[in-house]
């Protein structure tokens, strides 16, 4: 039956799966020198008063997160129809996001491949434990996952951490080609941002581009976390797991007010996404109203996906995420049941 229904649904997908180099040229445009303007004016708005600058670097920030919706197509090789033109394009927009492409789009299609996936997880996605784990677990080890789900550590310290130390180094059992389009991308961020320092001095580079760094990793963080991570997310054991189900029951369509969805390129039709990688950010929508099993999808808000953050661990007997409290609550009585 799994089988049938993929087939069933790839086959409605399929026509949207061909990019329109057209429509991506377009996206370039309304996304890449509305982002450089916004530098430029937030650079001089900050003679006036830093609290002027750092406002429209938020705004900058929104349009670097579209920008690294072209780099996440680019790596899936689904924002144009030439291979090399994804390939360009998706070192340059890795420049800009400090995304290393070559090690990002390995990374990523591990997970697309095992999102879900109980035995295989930890490579492209967010630590996840499960309850067994945890209480198995040493009190280091708890204390290290703790930290990890803290969101002031998460969505605070994990955009630094992200973007300088692990988006800044090869895995050891990189291939050269890898390797090598790391170096690019690190050579050619420190050149522009020693450029830019030259031009314009450290402080006003900092206070722009950390501002705009910063703002756009947390986003991208959040966006990533919550439409995997919600209350009825799908996840279960390799011998159960099923494509289908890891696509439409374990990621999200996260509902956003227009403005938002169109800075994050669409990326809250992720169960579209991630049933179909090929289809084009700007074709997810469609995908989305005109193939009703999609439809089925968990559906959350802005307000309703602030509740993830109190998900820290996922119970594979009661198949939905639980907070610290509960599991604390929990080992409370089973001392009680066992005195």
């Amino acid at each position: 039956m799994a089988n049938a229904k993929l087939s069933e649904l790839r086959k409605k997908v399929r026509p949207f799966e061909d990019a329109d180099d057209k429509a991506s040229s377009k996206q370039m445009m309304n996304t890449l020198p509305p982002f450089f303007a916004l530098w430029v004016i937030a650079y001089f708005s900050l003679s006036i008063s830093v609290w002027i600058a750092i406002p429209i670097a938020v705004i900058a920030a929104g349009f670097l997160v579209r920008i690294f919706i072209i780099f996440h197509d680019c790596c899936h090789g689904s924002f144009f129809k030439n291979r090399k033109l994804n390939n360009f394009v998706g070192t340059v927009t890795g420049i800009l996001t400090m995304f290393p492409y070559s090690k990002w789009k390995r990374e990523h299609a591990i997970h697309h491949a095992t999102s879900s996936n109980l035995n295989k997880r930890g490579t492209g996605d967010v630590w996840i434990m499960t309850v067994d784990e945890y209480l198995k677990s040493s009190a280091l080890e708890r204390l290290q996952y703790r930290l990890y789900r803290n969101p002031i550590v998460m969505f605070g310290l994990g955009p630094i951490y992200m973007l300088f130390i692990t988006n800044r180094m090869n895995r050891k059992d990189a291939k050269k080609a890898e390797r090598r389009n790391t170096y690019l991308t690190n050579v050619m961020i420190l050149g522009i941002s020693l450029l830019l320092i030259w031009l314009i001095g450290f402080y006003a580079f900092f206070v722009i581009q950390f501002t705009i760094m910063f703002v756009s990793g947390m986003a991208g963080i959040w966006l990533f976390y919550v439409q995997h991570q919600f209350e009825d997310s799908y996840f279960e054991d390799e011998s159960e797991w099923d494509y289908v189900k890891a696509a439409i029951d374990g990621s999200s369509y996260y509902k956003l007010p227009r403005v938002l969805q169109w800075l994050t390129g669409n990326i809250g039709y992720h169960h579209v996404h991630h049933l179909s990688p090929k289809v084009p950010n700007y074709h997810l929508e469609t995908v989305h109203e005109q193939t009703p099993p999609l439809q089925e999808a968990t559906t959350i808000t802005l307000r309703s996906s602030l509740k993830s953050i109190k998900f820290r661990l996922y119970d594979e007997r009661k198949k939905t995420f639980v907070s610290f409290k509960e599991i604390k609550q929990m080992m409370r009585h089973n001392q009680t049941v066992n005195y």
